[in-house]
């Protein structure tokens, strides 16, 4: 089962743990990711392109499918204003062996930072914004993966 969301709504943890855990399994790893608080951030605003978006969601959930013996993949990431604390992306997997489950959910984020179509724009709190650019360092770990 792959489960894909893209929105400005917040989601629910414990029920999105409860759905993936209703796939079967003995092993649920999660990675939430939140807006963190860097002492100058006033807020972080995301945009896609929908159908691209989806599209790129899908085929990193689906190579996760198929690299590791899963029962369950949950992708949601939130768009829009999102503030400190805010979450911003939801990742969870489930499988019969925690190894499994672990290394699928890191190898979701890490394609996630790298490959996925978002836009990401700070605003500081003295009003100066700026586009967010990928990092050498979110290359080189979703590069580790080999496809």
């Amino acid at each position: 089962m792959i489960r894909i969301a893209v929105g400005q709504e917040d989601f629910d943890i414990a029920v999105e743990t409860r759905r993936v855990a209703g796939q079967g399994g003995g092993a649920i790893a999660s990675f939430i990711g939140q807006v963190r608080d860097d002492g100058n951030l006033a807020s972080l605003e995301l945009e896609h392109y929908p159908a691209m978006t989806e599209k790129a969601l899908t085929a990193i959930a689906e190579q996760a499918l198929s690299d590791w013996p899963l029962h369950a993949v949950t992708i949601i990431h939130r768009v829009g204003k999102l503030v400190v604390g805010d979450n911003i992306v939801l990742v969870l997997t489930a499988s019969d062996h925690r190894e499994a489950a672990m290394e699928s959910c890191s190898f979701i984020m890490d394609k996630l930072k790298t490959v996925a179509p978002f836009w990401k724009k700070e605003t500081r709190t003295d009003g100066a914004t700026k586009w967010i650019e990928e990092r050498p360092s979110d290359i080189e770990a979703a590069g580790k993966w080999k496809n």
